[in-house]
């Protein structure tokens, strides 16, 4: 890829990792002052990049690779036996597309979601204000995807389109009905929507080997991780 970036890059000063205890991490932002699309979401994405609210950035700590993007070629993807049943499982499930945008009802599931599972993480008693920055930017094509049982809101995802793919941003569901592998659904879904569309790729954000809760990323096969500038 020879495309040039006509933005600035900056560096944060070492930090306390949120993945991994006892390590610091330096994490690279594309200059927020800059006019970012989604043409140049579109490249930074295929660079290792994520979105966080408006902000672009990569991992780029001294020493350390553990945090590696991770995408699934869909068109080779195949589904393990686990996978095949929880897609058959949860084929009750109704999906509608919505444009991003506040709506109470995801921001209550948010709510719940984030104090079962993020307890003390940081992510503690969310805004209305500071949920909608996470997860949206005005120059960015995002879709949050509702996924229901009859009239039940069970399971948000929310996706951002790009040129070459899907990113999967976030995906947060009703806890009580953990048992159904809501988290799992959702890229399911995602990998076939990203068919639908004729793209290439889902992006599945960063993996790390060391974190058990990432470990279900590397489940969907076969995927690419971007390592010495190159995806492989």
């Amino acid at each position: 890829m020879s495309q040039s970036i006509p933005i600035s890059f900056y560096a944060t000063p070492p930090h306390e990792c949120s993945y991994l205890p006892g390590r610091m991490a330096i994490t690279v932002f594309a200059d927020p002052r800059a006019q970012m699309d989604i043409q140049i979401y579109s490249t930074l994405i295929q660079y290792g990049y994520r979105r966080s609210g408006s902000h672009v950035y990569a991992p780029h700590c001294d020493g350390c690779y553990s945090c590696r993007a991770m995408r699934l070629p869909v068109e080779v993807f195949h589904p393990n036996r686990s996978q095949r049943r929880n897609y058959r499982d949860n084929s009750n499930l109704t999906t509608h597309i919505q444009p991003a945008g506040f709506r109470q009802e995801h921001y209550d599931l948010y709510a719940k979601y984030i104090a079962h599972r993020h307890i003390g993480g940081g992510m503690d008693n969310p805004k209305p204000d500071s949920y909608l920055d996470f997860l949206s930017a005005d120059w960015c094509d995002t879709e949050f995807v509702e996924f229901r049982d009859g009239e039940k809101l069970l399971l948000v995802a929310v996706v951002d389109q790009t040129e070459t793919g899907l990113s999967a941003v976030y995906t947060f569901f009703d806890p009580d009905y953990s048992s159904l592998g809501l988290g799992t659904y959702a890229v399911l879904w995602q990998i076939d929507e990203t068919r639908r569309r004729q793209l290439p790729y889902l992006y599945l954000g960063y993996w790390i080997e060391e974190s058990p809760k990432m470990a279900y990323k590397a489940l969907f096969q076969p995927h690419q991780i971007f390592s010495g500038g190159q995806w492989s």
